[in-house]
Order: structure tokens, then sequence, then C-alpha cells
């Protein structure tokens, strides 16, 4: 089978590593798609120095494809329109991804719909198949890669996704066109699975890893792993970053990932200073995605972040019941306190206007 494939110069920063912040939505007092806003947000990513964007993700509320909500489209076409209009007038390159959802039939339909809307990649959830073998998972898989090339995902099973063995990864790095896998169990075992499967299936040079888990983002992107595959032992790295958390604070995030990603690269000793960082991060990390309550404000959290800085309304998601708690919100007090370094307020104060016009 030939399998659509991602521009040369794509792949190349895909393969170096990159920052992807996963799109959240912008709503209304209404609960209507805010477009003024959802373009601001977009904007911002691009100035903050993101090399990608992922849109229709779980950051983005996987309801907007409810035939009731009709949000899919919009929501995808908007950032399209913003990050091609930044490429045009800059002439820096930026990844476009899609998440992709549901049974084989309608994941190529959202994939066949991102492919329409200019996107280069999809980001393809498994959470619909629940208690599918691997032969069925790499059919379905297999389908979707015949319309766009893959980003695979393990999601963590807490916000719906399954469990996925490392038999299973090392099968899905062998479809021609998974150019990276977004690895987000929150779990150390589940993501050693992943790196094994896609090093013992002989395409590590080709497939770059992104952290996920945003409980352990800099610990991820400083780790060299070493694994036998026969008579040798290959290096593989996690080399960027796909993250709902990188959706807040992001000129900090780029910032952090350039620091980090060059003392990865040296080979060299690791600044005990880092390791510090790494825990604050996953401080700030745990009041975003209210992890004292099983993760129930994973979205909520981070808009008050950004409402906080003006870029959205109001804290508002398609589901009224989902609520930022007074727990949370004094979570997220406490780490602003704790970490004035980490958020970029200044850098989005100074531009809010004009992405909001």
């Amino acid at each position: 089978m030939s399998y659509p494939s991602l521009p040369a110069e794509l792949l190349a920063r895909v393969r170096a590593g990159m920052v992807i912040p996963a799109h959240p939505l912008a709503l209304s007092r209404r609960r209507t798609l805010d477009e003024r806003r959802q373009r601001a947000l977009t904007r911002y990513y691009l100035d903050a120095g993101v090399g990608g964007v992922a849109v229709a993700v779980h950051t983005t509320q996987f309801a907007i494809r409810k035939p009731t909500v009709g949000l899919l489209r919009p929501v995808l076409e908007l950032a399209s329109e913003e990050v091609d209009r930044y490429m045009r007038s800059t002439g820096r390159p930026v990844l476009k991804v899609a998440g992709v959802v549901g049974r084989t039939a309608q994941a190529v339909r959202e994939a066949e719909l991102a492919a329409q809307l200019g996107y280069h990649a999809v980001l393809l959830s498994l959470a619909a198949f629940k208690k599918a073998t691997n032969q069925e998972l790499i059919s379905h898989c297999r389908a979707v890669a015949s319309v766009m090339p893959l980003f695979g995902f393990y999601l963590q099973p807490a916000v719906g996704g399954r469990v996925l063995d490392v038999d299973f990864w090392r099968r899905f790095a062998c479809i021609e066109n998974v150019v990276a896998i977004k690895i987000a169990p929150f779990n150390r075992y589940q993501t050693l699975d992943v790196v094994r499967g896609v090093v013992e299936s002989g395409r590590g040079e080709e497939i770059a890893l992104y952290t996920g888990n945003d409980d352990n983002i800099v610990i991820d992107l400083l780790t060299t792993y070493s694994l036998p595959v026969g008579c040798t032992r290959v290096q593989k790295r996690i080399v960027g970053g796909l993250l709902g958390h990188w959706a807040v604070w992001t000129k900090k995030a780029v910032e952090l990932f350039a620091r980090v990603s060059a003392v990865a690269a040296s080979g060299g000793d690791i600044p005990a200073e880092l390791l510090t960082l790494a825990a604050r991060v996953t401080d700030c990390n745990a009041a975003f995605f209210d992890a004292a309550h099983g993760f129930a404000g994973c979205i909520v959290g981070l808009h008050e972040v950004l409402r906080r800085q003006g870029l959205l309304q109001g804290v508002r998601t398609l589901d009224p019941n989902e609520r930022l708690s007074a727990a949370q919100k004094a979570e997220i007090d406490r780490v602003y306190a704790a970490y004035p370094e980490l958020n970029d307020d200044t850098f989005v104060a100074e531009n809010l206007h004009r992405w909001l016009s």
C-alpha cells in the first residue's frame, strides 16, 4: 500500500523535536464558539514560537463532534487558517495536527476532513476500542494511515484511554507512515513499553517520540533510553511534547524546551537545577489538571489560567456541569505565587490586543 507522507521539511522538524500545545476551545457566554478568542489562542501559540498545534484533541473537548454541537469543522478550519496566515507572513513551517477519534468509519471520515482542511498529520485515539485485540487495533490504524500520516497516541486510562502493550506498539511502529507517537499514559512502565516497541520494530530512527505525560514533562525530555536489540544497544530519546500543559504559559514552555533539549542532546551531565525545575513544572501541572480530584478539572484548570491572562472570556466547557472547583482555584493561586518565573503573563499582556484584533 502507498501511504500519504509528511513534507520532508516538516518530517525533519518532527524528528528533531518541537513544542506542540493541545489547543483549547473558546466559548461565549452562550457556550457557542467564540471565533475571535479561538483565533487569538492560535495566534498566541504561534507567536510564542511553537513548532505545531494539535486541534480537536482531548483539550479541545471531544464533544465538538456531537451533531448537536457541530464544531469539529469550524474549529479545525479556524486553526488551519491562522497557521497558514502565519506561515505566509513568516516563512516558518508549522505542523498542523488534527485529533481523530471513534471507530474506523468515523476515524477515516475525520482524517479525510483533516486532509481536506490542510492538516499534516492526525493524532489517533484508540479510546473507542476498549476490548479490541492488537490485530483489530492495527487494522484500524492502517485504515486511518491510508488517509493521513499518523501520530500514535497512548491516552491515560484515567481520562478514557486503554492499556496498550509493547507488542501493540511494536506492530504499530511498523506502519509505514507513522511519524511520531504521543506517550501519555502518566505511567513510567507504560511509557517504557512504547519506547521498547518502537526500538524493537527497527524504526527507532524514523519515528519521533513525544511526551504527553504532563506529570513528567522535563524528566521525559532529559532521559535517554538504552535498550538491547539483538546484539546491539539502541539509544532513543523523547524529543518533543504534545501537551495540554503547554496550552498555558506557552512562551515559557518554548524557552524551557530549548534549554532542556540542548542539555539532553549534548549527552553531558544534567544540571541539578533542571531536576528541581522538573518538580516545579509537575507541581504546576497538578494544579492545572486537578490531579487531587482524579483529573476532573483537567480542562477547566487550563481555561482558568487563560482567563486570568485575558485570552479567554470565562471558564466554560461544552458540559455546563464541568466547573472549576474552589479547591482547584486555590491550587492555581498557590502555584502562581510559588513559581512566578514559569508564567508568561507579561508576554501575553504585551500582545493580547493584537491577537484579539
